[in-house]
């Protein structure tokens, strides 16, 4: 069976901290490939900064596309918003019936679980592998912590943001560093954040 890390996000814009973090995993894991999601609407996020679902993908796809092992999915965009990720696990496992699913998040999202739609199940049946994020200790909610399924890893801490990254260019402020040079050639000349 084929396992495939699905690392959800809007990536408004992709940045380099997603791209350490993607090899770092598929480096350092028994992961074949890892996916990028883009989410077209999270429920939690307000959607007045975010650029258009295909902008989005058409950066994840000129970012990824020296990596072999990473794809970009679209899967999200026909599915019914907000998207929610039990629906995407469920969809995607009917799809590829051959692939094993696991899903990759943040420190600081191990916390807002509780709250996602059926996230027992969620938990029950996929693995999650969950990176180191910088945020405060008692935000942390240790029970989730403890679950099997769950699998905190020693990934290297990107204090990186794609609202810091926005900003920054709407403040005509240099963020090359911070982007895949072909995401930088994406937006340059473009008024996307401006």
């Amino acid at each position: 069976m084929k396992k495939i890390g699905l690392f959800f996000g809007s990536f408004n814009p992709i940045h380099i901290g997603h791209l350490i973090l993607a090899n770092y995993i598929l480096e350092n894991s028994d992961m074949e490939e890892l996916w990028f999601v883009v989410s077209p609407q999270n429920p939690f996020k307000d959607k007045k900064s975010l650029l258009s679902d295909h902008n989005r993908l058409d950066m994840v796809q000129l970012a990824i596309k020296n990596y072999p092992d990473m794809r970009v999915s679209n899967v999200e965009f026909s599915l019914p918003k907000p998207s929610y990720t039990i629906d995407t696990l469920t969809y995607l496992h009917e799809k590829y019936p051959d692939y094993s699913f696991c899903l990759i998040m943040g420190e600081d999202n191990l916390k807002s679980l509780p709250k996602w739609k059926n996230s027992e199940t969620l938990i029950k049946n996929h693995q999650i592998i969950v990176y180191p994020r910088v945020f405060k200790e008692e935000d942390q909610d240790s029970e989730y912590i403890q679950h099997d399924n769950i699998h905190q890893i020693k990934a290297p801490i990107i204090e990186l943001s794609a609202t810091e990254i926005r900003n920054m260019i709407k403040e005509g402020k240099n963020v090359r560093p911070m982007l895949p040079p072909e995401v930088f050639e994406y937006l340059d000349g473009s008024h996307f954040y401006k």
